[in-house]
C-alpha cells in the first residue's frame, strides 16, 4: 500500500501516538500511526476479501472508521487491535455481500412489463370468480350480511334494522361466513 505511504516516519511508538491522538483529535498523528501498518491492514482485506481492489478500498475506509474507534477504545498495543479491527471490518463485508444474491441479467430471468401486468390481471379475475361462486354457497342470511358488511361498508348498527335481526345476530353470520368463504376459496385457490 506505499501508494498513500508518505515519507516522513515518527519518532514516537505506538502508545505516544494513540494518546496523542485522543487528546488531540488531529488527523495527522492517527494518518501517521495508521500508515505504519497500511500493510499489514491491506494483507488482512486481501486474505478476506480475496480481490485487490475491493481489500484497497478496504484500507481506505478503516482509516475513516478508526477515526471515532480509537477516540473512545483503550488501547495497548495498536498493532493487535488494528489486526482485529481490520478482520471485523472485513468479515461484516464478506456477511454483507452475501445477503444480496448475484443473479445473472439473463433473458431467463427478466419479465416483461406487460406479461406480468397481464398474469395479475387474470390472476385477479379468477379470484373474483371463485369469490363469486363462493358467496353463492353461503347461506342467504350469512351472504346477504358479508355483502352489507363488506361490499357495501355497512356497520352492525345499520345491518341490524335492515335485516331486523339483533347486532349478535349479524356478528355471528358475519362471523360464519367469513369461515366458510375462506374454507370455499381455500379449496377454489388448490383446485385451480
Amino acid at each position: 500500500m506505499s501508494f498513500l505511504k508518505s515519507k516522513t516516519a515518527s519518532p514516537l511508538s505506538d502508545a505516544d501516538l494513540v494518546q496523542q491522538y485522543q487528546q488531540t483529535a488531529d488527523l495527522a498523528v492517527l494518518a501517521t500511526l495508521y500508515e505504519r501498518y497500511m500493510d499489514l491492514v491491506y494483507g488482512v482485506c486481501l486474505k478476506y476479501l480475496k480481490d485487490s481492489e475491493h481489500a484497497k478500498d478496504s484500507v481506505l475506509a478503516l482509516f475513516e472508521e478508526l477515526i471515532p474507534k480509537v477516540q473512545k477504545h483503550t488501547i495497548d498495543n495498536f498493532r493487535s487491535w488494528l489486526y482485529q479491527v481490520a478482520k471485523n471490518h472485513c468479515l461484516m463485508q464478506l456477511r454483507s455481500d452475501k445477503r444480496f444474491i448475484k443473479v445473472p441479467a439473463d433473458g431467463l430471468v427478466m419479465h416483461k412489463d406487460e406479461t406480468v401486468h397481464l398474469n395479475g390481471e387474470l390472476e385477479q379475475e379468477a379470484n373474483q370468480r371463485a369469490l363469486q361462486h363462493c358467496l353463492a354457497q353461503l347461506s342467504a342470511q350469512q351472504r346477504q350480511v358479508v355483502e352489507l358488511f363488506y361490499l357495501q361498508g355497512k356497520s352492525y348498527k345499520e345491518i341490524v334494522p335492515l335485516m331486523g335481526i339483533e347486532v349478535d345476530t349479524v356478528r355471528s353470520y358475519l362471523q360464519n361466513g367469513r369461515r366458510n368463504l375462506k374454507i370455499c376459496m381455500d379449496k377454489k385457490i388448490t383446485i385451480a
